[in-house]
């Protein structure tokens, strides 16, 4: 059965959810992994790809809206998140996904996590985390350990500490927090599935190894342990961040907080709003 005859007949399959363009990351990128899981999870979860829209800012990750079979935007660098809130107020019928990698998400793009975690709009935010920027060639990241020695511009190391994402957005006021492992793919389709359920601001950290610029990071597969479990508790969850390693999967924090929607607040026509900014000559 072809593409076209599956969503006529609403029987998607995974597959189903890849566009047809052929992704250029790097051979053994962790980023084909988390590809493969958004599409079970869009197929799981039986979404139509016209009611579907995937936002992604700059970097090798943000590549991820073109291959998915669903409305999409590549945008400018860390503004992913803004365009998202603004799409899914304006379209709330849209299940809205928005995608990044460390740089685009937690450095020029880490002024909008914060308000989007506290914002707390209907919609995902799936960040691949490789400590590096592997499309400019290999800099340390905001989430690089202080200590790597392997770019050219800190050759001694960035002699800062890394930036820790699931703290920052449990301390932001995220509702839905989870980690999950590009390498492990039927947990992260499952978690990905549930935040894009979720009903408010769901993040979701994706370790996804750089294996050009971090061949190191192979190694990371045999450091995972999916031992996250979900509290609605933020103190419980701060103490489980507290003794974190930073390769526990699983989804950390969940919890029912009313998510903001448009229609909290009354909506101004284009024409009325050009009214008032006229000047009479």
């Amino acid at each position: 059965m072809n593409s076209a005859s599956a969503i006529e007949l609403n029987v998607l399959s995974a597959n189903d959810y890849k566009s047809d363009y052929k992704p250029v990351w790097c051979p053994g990128c962790g980023d084909f992994g988390v590809l493969n899981a958004v599409a079970k999870a869009l197929a799981a979860l039986e979404l139509a790809p016209e009611n579907t829209a995937m936002v992604a800012g700059i970097g090798c990750s943000s590549r991820l809206a073109a291959y998915v079979n669903a409305y999409g935007l590549h945008g400018v660098h860390g503004r992913a998140l803004p365009v998202a809130t603004g799409l899914k107020v304006a379209r709330p019928d849209l299940t809205v996904i928005a995608a990044g990698g460390d740089g685009d998400g937690f450095s020029i793009g880490g002024n909008h996590f914060l308000h989007a975690c506290r914002r707390n709009v209907d919609f995902t935010y799936l960040v691949m985390d490789n400590s590096v920027y592997g499309m400019t060639k290999g800099q340390a990241s905001p989430t690089t350990e202080c200590d790597w020695t392997g770019s050219k511009l800190s050759p001694t190391g960035t002699h800062q500490p890394a930036l820790k994402p699931l703290e920052l957005a449990l301390t932001a006021g995220a509702p839905f927090i989870a980690r999950a492992f590009s390498n492990a793919p039927n947990e992260l389709a499952r978690i990905i599935a549930e935040a894009i359920a979720f009903p408010g601001f769901a993040f979701v950290q994706i370790l996804s190894p750089c294996i050009t610029y971090r061949p190191e990071q192979l190694a990371w597969k045999k450091r995972i342990h999916a031992d996250l479990e979900p509290t609605a508790d933020r103190r419980e969850a701060m103490l489980t961040l507290l003794d974190d390693d930073g390769f526990g999967t699983g989804i950390l924090y969940r919890a029912e907080r009313s998510s903001w929607r448009g229609e909290h607040f009354n909506t101004i026509e284009p024409a009325q709003l050009a009214q008032a900014f006229e000047v009479n000559a």
